[in-house]
């Protein structure tokens, strides 16, 4: 809504439209000469231009409507109090839009600012992944259920520590700023555990035993953490989320299942499940997608959930961002254009070992990596 109503005073036919409005009225009251009939229309001109202009608009348009249907009551010799009722209508409607205008352009103002703060704060929150980290080529795609605020209860990191590559993918209950709050809580212990922990399931406890003295009793986090601790090896724990999808090098699609359910994090205690500790071979060429349920739960107009699997295996490729930019295009497409959820993609690729040595070898391999739109 804010990036249309900024863009209307922008478009240059917009401003002219009350005027034109005016100009019809005056249009039909000269051609068939009907007098009042036609003069309280001109107070359509101001009230149109508070949806146009600012206020300054509003009472430029209202001053032409009251000289036009002064002029045009003085050619159709309408009566001195029915004229005056007239022009009372139109000023009356003009000060009326000003103030409707002015207020509008106020709302505006303040909406921008709260989007500028919240994209600070998802930058804040949701770092940008780095294209390249060790080993590996990523991407990620966010989009937020609340597009003006572009933030949501959807979070990711992606690290490179001392024991390896570490990252997260996970979906907080709840909309709103609770939501975001919780979200940063995950993402500040995860990115402070990966670090010092040297074992993934140290990881999972350190965010466990965090969510249990901040969170409510009725709150939970659904997340996938995962490692790539030596090479050819990835580990994994499932807390309650959407199995992550591993593509072969084949090019089919295996969803990693959890070996055993367990509850989300922040659960732990009402259940006598522990995490479990998946460990996967991940060999060169192959790659990893994690994702939140803001994806495979959107639906299409027929009320049928979007194929994540079957879309991968059309739009993979060698360069992650690609692949996700066209996930992420016909999710889109998919849904009629607005999401209703929060939805995170974040794909991790093993570049075979030439592909790899090359990239190293290049001209810019000692620059800093770009990071991902």
């Amino acid at each position: 809504m804010l990036r249309f109503a900024r863009a209307l005073p922008r478009r240059p036919l917009l401003p002219l439209l009350p005027v034109l409005v005016v100009a019809a009225v005056v249009l039909v009251d000269l051609v068939g000469g009907a007098g009042l009939i036609w003069l309280p229309l001109l107070a359509a001109g101001p009230a149109l231009a508070a949806t146009t202009s600012g206020p300054r608009g509003v009472l430029c348009v209202g001053l032409l409507a009251a000289a036009l249907s002064t002029m045009l009551g003085i050619r159709d010799a309408v009566h001195g109090r029915e004229l005056l009722a007239v022009l009372s209508a139109v000023v009356a409607v003009t000060l009326a839009s000003a103030l409707t205008g002015a207020l509008r352009r106020r709302r505006e103002r303040v909406l921008a600012d709260v989007r500028s703060v919240a994209e600070a704060a998802q930058h804040a929150l949701l770092k940008p992944v780095p294209e390249t980290v060790g080993p590996f080529r990523a991407a990620v795609r966010y989009s937020a259920a609340a597009a003006e605020a572009r933030i949501g209860g959807d979070l990711y990191a992606l690290v490179p520590t001392p024991y390896g590559v570490r990252l997260i993918v996970g979906d907080v209950r709840g909309k709103g700023l609770p939501a975001v709050g919780t979200a940063a809580l995950v993402l500040g212990v995860f990115r402070e555990a990966a670090y010092d922990e040297p074992h993934l399931l140290a990881v999972v406890d350190r965010i466990e035993r965090s969510l249990a003295r901040n969170l409510g009793g009725d709150d939970f986090v659904t997340a996938v953490v995962a490692g790539y601790p030596r090479p050819g090896r990835l580990e994994v724990v499932n807390c309650g989320h959407a199995p992550p999808l591993l593509v072969r090098r084949t090019g089919d699609v295996v969803p990693l299942e959890p070996a055993r359910p367990t509850p989300p994090l922040g659960l732990r205690a009402l259940s006598a499940e522990a995490p479990v500790l998946q460990e996967l071979p991940f060999a060169d060429g192959e790659q990893l997608l994690l994702y939140t349920d803001g994806v495979t739960e959107a639906r299409d107009e027929n009320r049928e959930f979007y194929p994540l699997a079957e879309g991968l295996e059309r739009h993979v490729g060698d360069e992650p961002a690609r692949t996700l930019s066209a996930l992420h295009d016909e999710l889109l497409a998919h849904v009629g254009g607005r999401l209703h959820d929060d939805a995170a993609l974040l794909l991790l690729s093993k570049p075979p070992l030439a592909a790899a040595a090359v990239r190293e070898a290049g001209p810019d391999s000692c620059d800093a990596a770009p990071m991902a739109s």
